[in-house]
């Protein structure tokens, strides 16, 4: 008698092209698109689902009876050390990425008028400012040059620092720690160490800001009167820590796809104004560097493109498959800086879609933009397939980037 084999785990190997999503995804999307999946660690139920198509993905992720409180996302998709068992416990007050509402939409709410898109265009010439004080020093250090730690790095951490009204040393802590969380490749002790040292560094920061009661990023977050200070600290934790890993994996990636789609790139030089009609977007769709997905939990049942996602049950969005549907975009494995990619998920949908996501684009558009004027002879200083990637990490990119000019 055949035994069904057990379900297969979350794709992770890509092919050759290091801008594809693992391969496995568009069969899936074609032929399964809510498939069971075996996570390496859960508390019982091994078995989830993963899916892939786009319509289904964004369905789930508008769907309140999907969670993404923290305690009910008890399945591990990538574990960074090994477990036997996890047993996760709800987030701490102020850490609202993995909260539902009403606890969610209290915290948005008082971040979100900081990241309109009015308080963003307002800010975007400090930006150009920072890009081309960047792009200076990259110029003065000479070719070749890392272009994650000598540019994509260091607009992320100086503009986090003005629209934030934070030091560069403490930000430097900040990302040495964050950044390395985000790598999933910690033991436990390098964890606690990382969490403990960045409460550290935070902590003082907000104690002051809390006492001045003054007009600086923090400050007026205090001044509202409705935040702890422990509240205060987390809330830093995800807005600092958060922009110091999406955007520079973007601005290194799209520089190392762009160098390598050279025609797509001569259409950005000969027609800049795409960067601002959809080059940008359509740079978050073809990367979508959420390689690890967006976990949900089903607190009921719910049906699913015909199969019920029991109660209890994780479900895992993978957002790069979502972006490559060719149900959505056509010939979506291309990158066409000229294609205005309107629904595409790099970003998230919903009542979690991405805080940041204007501040994200005017760095990318302003970044890229930048940098290929300044050194329009920009290449790679290495073949293509030296580039070291990074496979094991929240959001995929690139470990470093070497650029040459001259």
């Amino acid at each position: 008698m055949k035994t069904r084999p057990d379900p297969p785990v979350i794709p992770s190997e890509r092919g050759t092209c290091p801008f594809d999503p693992p391969a496995a995804y568009a069969r899936l999307r074609a032929e399964e698109p809510v498939s069971p999946v075996t996570f390496q660690v859960a508390p019982k139920d091994t078995t989830g689902w993963l899916v892939t198509r786009h319509d289904l993905v964004r369905q789930i992720l508008a769907d309140d009876r999907f969670s993404h409180r923290n305690e009910l996302l008890a399945h591990v998709v990538a574990p960074p050390f090994p477990m036997t068992e996890y047993a996760p416990q709800p987030s701490p007050p102020g850490s609202f990425a993995k909260t539902d509402a009403p606890e969610h939409t209290k915290y948005r709410r008082l971040l979100a008028g900081h990241f309109t898109l009015r308080r963003i265009q307002q800010y975007e010439p400090r930006l150009t400012r920072i890009v081309d004080e960047a792009l200076a020093e990259m110029a003065a250090t000479g070719s070749p040059a890392d272009l994650v730690s000598d540019f994509a790095e260091k607009v992320s951490l100086r503009s986090v620092c003005s629209l934030m009204d934070v030091t560069p040393e403490l930000m430097d802590g900040i990302q040495e720690h964050f950044s390395a969380l985000m790598t999933l490749t910690y033991t436990l002790e390098e964890f606690i160490h990382h969490v403990e040292s960045m409460d550290g560094l935070i902590r003082p920061m907000v104690k002051e800001r809390m006492a001045q009661q003054g007009e600086d990023f923090f400050g007026r977050l205090s001044a509202t009167g409705e935040l702890s200070e422990d509240e205060l600290v987390n809330l830093a934790v995800l807005t600092l820590g958060g922009s110091l890993d999406t955007t520079p994996n973007m601005l290194a990636l799209s520089t190392f796809a762009l160098l390598e789609h050279p025609d797509q790139l001569a259409l950005l030089r000969a027609r800049p104004e795409l960067y601002e009609a959809g080059a940008v977007d359509e740079l978050l769709r073809y990367l979508t560097i959420s390689q690890m997905g967006s976990s949900r939990c089903a607190i009921e049942d719910v049906e699913i493109g015909g199969t019920t996602i029991k109660a209890g049950q994780t479900v895992v969005l993978s957002l790069p498959a979502a972006n490559r549907d060719p149900e959505v975009f056509d010939d979506p494995d291309r990158l066409d800086v000229t294609r205005v990619p309107r629904k595409h998920l790099a970003l998230g949908f919903g009542a979690h879609q991405c805080l940041g996501q204007h501040l994200a684009r005017s760095s990318m558009r302003i970044g890229l933009r930048g940098l290929f004027e300044r050194f329009p002879a920009l290449r790679l200083a290495t073949p293509a397939d030296e580039v070291p990637l990074r496979d094991r990490a929240v959001h995929y990119g690139v470990d470093r980037l070497l650029v040459a000019w001259d």
